[in-house]
């Protein structure tokens, strides 16, 4: 599913404007990754968490080249699917 066919189906279940609905999205994506990128975790009932992951340093061979480089470290977001979701997917 595209962002586009998300705003649609959202807007139709809320009865509000699209436009409303991807301003909705985009503020909660904006918090979210504030939110990650200052080291907490997020949850949302039902839905699940999304939690904030220090990647370690690593080697890594280029591609193209061949040649070994050097990747730092990184933060990066891991998202864990509630029990209640879960559930909800196994059921349909």
């Amino acid at each position: 599913m595209d962002t586009k066919t998300l705003v649609g189906i959202l807007s139709d279940n809320l009865g509000r404007e699209p436009e409303d609905v991807a301003i909705l999205i985009r503020s909660i994506s904006d918090i979210l990754a504030a939110a990650v990128k200052q080291g907490d975790m997020v949850a949302v009932p039902g839905f699940g968490t999304f939690e904030p992951k220090m990647r370690e340093e690593r080697v890594a061979t280029h591609p193209s080249t061949g040649k070994k480089i050097l990747v730092p470290p990184k933060l990066s977001m891991v998202f864990k699917p509630s029990a209640i979701l879960k559930q909800r997917v196994r059921k349909s």
